[in-house]
């Protein structure tokens, strides 16, 4: 009995047809001879008949959900049609039926709405790979992967597989390691990136590089990261930054386009420090206002000490007249990132406006825009930044309350002009705030000379959607004398920048092309695409938070005899 057609394309039009369909029993009911049975493969569910003179019916009531079927028969009109299903006007008329295996009563229900715990799911994620839901997101995820790689191909680049196994990152993330048997004590890295093999198809002359690479950091996670993941890798040579803003540009709005989703070009763009100014994050979810103001300068000399005495103070107005127990509980939120304390204003009550004057009141009113029906929440703080991430997260959390995260809608910016150096208080200096080899701003070169270097600039960019980072990337440095600059503001001697970066180093002496690319979570795309806000929804088999696969149990130990042959001792 071989498959002729898929239980969900079934329509109309297959009326008098004779058809084969396999797949699962997602139900079966016995109505006293009478059995119908709800098969289901990838494309949905078709209902299959078996009247109470059809030979076949005893058998047929004996199966249970999930036993794998197949069944041949002729498609009739429903006389009982389901308006909710894409084949709820006709149905199967069976005349042959081959049980292909049976099935134990699965540990949950096989439906888009099950109650099972995540855990147990990734436990039988072969059983939870069989839910609609999860089946049409992979589905959106090869198609996705299609489209890219056809507007990939038609604007002249070539996909080009780099090694997974590699040399240790100097910097960035941990790696995982992998154990040389041949060469013992040394090891090779599994790819936090193809950055350096990117760049080196540059210097070899390819122009136009990408791929779906596959990378691992040994990172903690959160909802929208895994320990292994896709990147879509792009590089290209000869170009500055419009050319990479109007390329990847084009691409998302290709690839949205292919689903349905117009977007408007070009993208929306914001320097890194107008970003934090306005949304106090560096990957801003623009849906929705709520923007940071700040009060420092209307506060300085008011009768409320935690304003007056603070260094910054900056606030929130959100459209919505919150309860004292959601301020009460915003407060606790607000605490728990390290900010002291949270000011509050509404038109009816304020835990600050009876140490101001009416001429202050109104002064803060005129710069926020604050009208009766708002809420404004104020952070007071010596430290600028603090002030900033801790107002952009309430401003999150207050919209994530008002149901504002969930509009269907895709705003879509760059974040530019990163910072190319941070201070870092633990080792008393500044270091690299993006990858080595990021280059600065033309105009910032000269900054170099100074002590505070705080003020460089670099040509990095993100593409941002919804408060989501998609991608990364930056115009690289092919100067050799710049580079050269920079590892020595960075403390990298030359003896240590030719150990860790020697090869590169040398291939960048034999002609260099001005080169930029990018990096997309391709994952985070597709988790956008399905309108999921877990990541663990699009990837086939995912791991939990604490990086462990549930399914098959990894990680997990090895034979002694294996550790010994690459002469590794256990702790364990």
């Amino acid at each position: 009995m071989l498959r002729t057609h898929y239980c969900g394309e079934l329509r109309p039009a297959h009326i008098g047809q004779t058809v084969t369909v396999c797949g699962w029993v997602q139900r079966s009911r016995d109505l006293g001879g009478l059995v119908f049975i709800d098969l289901r493969d990838r494309e949905g569910p078709a209902q299959c008949v078996f009247d109470a003179d059809n030979p076949l019916s005893a058998e047929a009531a004996q199966t249970r959900s999930e036993w794998c079927l197949a069944v041949t028969g002729t498609v009739r009109e429903r006389s009982s049609k389901n308006p909710n299903i894409p084949t709820g006007e006709i149905e199967i008329e069976v005349t042959g039926l081959k049980v292909l295996s049976r099935a134990q009563t699965p540990p949950f229900e096989i439906e888009d709405d099950t109650k099972a715990n995540e855990l147990l799911r990734l436990e039988y994620r072969y059983l939870d790979l069989r839910r609609p839901a999860l089946q049409r997101n992979l589905r959106t995820r090869h198609r996705a992967m299609q489209v890219i790689r056809q507007y990939m191909d038609l604007n002249g680049f070539c996909e080009i597989e780099t090694p997974i196994l590699t040399a240790s990152t100097p910097e960035g993330s941990r790696d995982y390691i992998v154990p040389s048997r041949l060469h013992k004590g040394k090891f090779y890295a599994l790819p936090q990136s193809p950055q350096q093999y990117k760049q080196l198809l540059m210097v070899a002359g390819m122009d136009k590089y990408f791929q779906f690479a596959r990378c691992a950091r040994d990172e903690d996670l959160r909802a929208d990261r895994q320990p292994e993941f896709a990147q879509l890798d792009i590089e290209m040579s000869f170009v500055d930054l419009e050319d990479i803003y109007t390329l990847n540009e084009g691409m998302i709005a290709h690839l949205f386009g292919a689903f349905g989703v117009t977007l408007p070009l070009p993208f929306t763009r914001l320097t890194w420090r107008e970003a934090m100014e306005r949304y106090g994050s560096d990957k801003p979810d623009t849906r929705f206002g709520f923007e940071l103001k700040d009060l420092t300068a209307l506060t300085r000399n008011c009768g409320f000490g935690v304003f007056a005495g603070a260094q910054n103070v900056r606030c929130i107005v959100v459209d919505h007249e919150f309860t004292r127990k959601e301020i009460d509980a915003l407060t606790e939120f607000v605490k728990g990132l390290n900010v002291k304390g949270l000011a509050w204003h509404k038109a009816e009550s304020s835990s600050f406006a009876k140490f101001l004057t009416e001429t202050e009141l109104a002064a803060i009113y005129g710069h926020t825009g604050f009208a009766p029906g708002a809420t404004l929440f104020a952070v007071a703080d010596d430290n600028k930044r603090l002030t900033q991430t801790a107002l952009g997260a309430l401003r999150l959390e207050c919209a994530r309350r008002l149901g504002l995260l969930d509009s269907g809608q895709y705003n879509f910016l760059w974040i530019t002009e990163f910072p190319l150096f941070e201070w870092s208080e633990e080792e008393a200096r500044f270091v690299a705030a993006q990858h080595l080899f990021t280059s600065p701003m033309d105009a910032d070169i000269p900054l170099l000379a100074q002590k505070d270097l705080s003020p460089v600039r670099s040509k990095g960019y993100d593409m941002v959607c919804n408060g989501y980072e998609l991608c990364s990337g930056s115009i690289r440095i092919h100067d050799a004398g710049l580079q050269s600059r920079i590892f020595e503001l960075l403390g990298i001697p030359a003896d240590e920048a030719e150990r860790r970066f020697g090869h590169m180093l040398k291939a960048f002496s034999y002609g260099v092309p001005p080169h930029g690319g990018i990096g997309f979570g391709f994952d985070r795309l597709v988790m956008l695409l399905c309108q999921t806000a877990n990541i663990r929804d699009v990837v086939a088999f995912p791991k939990t938070q604490s990086a462990v696969e549930p399914m098959t149990g990894c990680p997990s130990a090895v034979d002694a005899a294996l550790l010994k042959e690459l002469s590794i001792e256990s702790a364990q």
